[in-house]
């Protein structure tokens, strides 16, 4: 009995057609069905010799195939010819009916036929995208894989070179752990995105805990958006590593969101370090963070205070 499921079920999906023999006895099963169904309905109606068996050449086609489904039609015009019961139609009557059912028949079976071949299609396409996708978590992962190695020799090297100072060692080694798992949350962001508070925690992290503040609602980012953010927040702290609040030993950061409807508003704001000043010219950072907002219909607006840089992003996030 399972051998003959999962032989429907493929013919249902379109892979395989059943054997003959299962196909004969399966149209024999749905005619046999029918007329029993036909002698029945013959006491309340008896002018019915074919349309009993459209859904014998329904399920036919649908699980058997199209053999199974012309099978079935000649069968049930056969029936309705040769089987009567009590009052049957006229022969001129039964020649008309016997059109109409030959064509409902064949609309029937074309039907089913063009569902099944886009079934297939859309199966082949899934498969196709499936084994893509496949190939790209490898292709990520292998990447990532070989970061962390050169990561891993950067750490080597640095472990030799600053063997006499262990402290600074320590903070070199926390700020490349850090940016590692920084690289291992933007890698798997494509398929689940994150957290907000943990991008910004996983590109803070290695300028001390104790040198800024987050302060907001738990906002889960999809993958793209967060990638876009990771990079301008990187661009942010590694300006204020070199120029602003970060190079400085009373410098601060307060970093605060708020979510209205599906609106992000994030204001980054520093306090404590050095005057700022508008640089001469944009680099490539300060392009990064003026346009990587704008797929999310966004937008980032810096200003230049003497207690520091004032920055504020808006976008939409996406529904999905």
């Amino acid at each position: 009995m399972s051998k003959w499921i999962d032989e429907f079920r493929r013919a249902w999906l379109n892979s395989a057609e059943p054997p003959l023999l299962m196909n004969v006895a399966f149209v024999i099963f749905c005619l046999s069905a029918c007329t029993l169904f036909r002698w029945i309905i013959t006491l309340i109606r008896p002018d019915t010799p074919f349309s009993i068996y459209f859904p014998a050449v329904l399920f036919a086609t649908a699980l058997g195939g199209f053999r199974a489904g012309l099978g079935a039609t000649v069968g049930g015009g056969v029936l309705g010819f040769t089987v009567a019961f009590v009052n049957e139609p006229p022969i001129a009557s039964l020649f008309v009916l016997f059109a109409i059912y030959l064509v409902i028949s064949g609309l029937i079976m074309w039907g089913i036929q063009h569902y099944r071949s886009l079934a297939a299609h859309h199966r082949k396409i899934s498969s196709r995208l499936m084994e893509e996708e496949q190939y790209r978590k490898l292709v990520v992962n292998e990447l990532q894989h070989r970061l962390k190695n050169k990561l891993t020799t950067v750490n080597a090297v640095l472990r030799q070179l600053l063997y006499q100072q262990p402290e600074v060692f320590e903070r070199i080694d926390g700020c490349l752990s850090a940016l590692s798992a920084t690289d291992d949350l933007i890698a798997h962001t494509d398929e689940r995105g994150c957290d907000l508070k943990e991008l910004l925690l996983a590109e803070l992290g290695p300028y001390g805990h104790v040198r800024f503040i987050l302060n907001g609602e738990a906002v889960y980012l999809p993958g793209k958006l967060a990638v876009s953010l990771a990079l301008i927040v990187h661009e942010l702290a590694t300006n204020a590593a070199k120029h602003g609040a970060f190079s400085s030993p009373t410098g601060y950061l307060q970093l605060s969101w708020t979510v209205t409807d599906d609106k992000l508003s994030i204001v980054w704001d520093e306090t404590g370090g050095p005057a700022v000043a508008p640089p001469k010219q944009l680099g490539f950072g300060s392009k990064l963070i003026a346009s990587a907002l704008r797929p999310f219909g966004g937008e980032t607006d810096i200003m230049y205070l003497a207690t520091g840089i004032y920055c504020t992003m808006k976008c939409k996030i996406p529904a999905s």
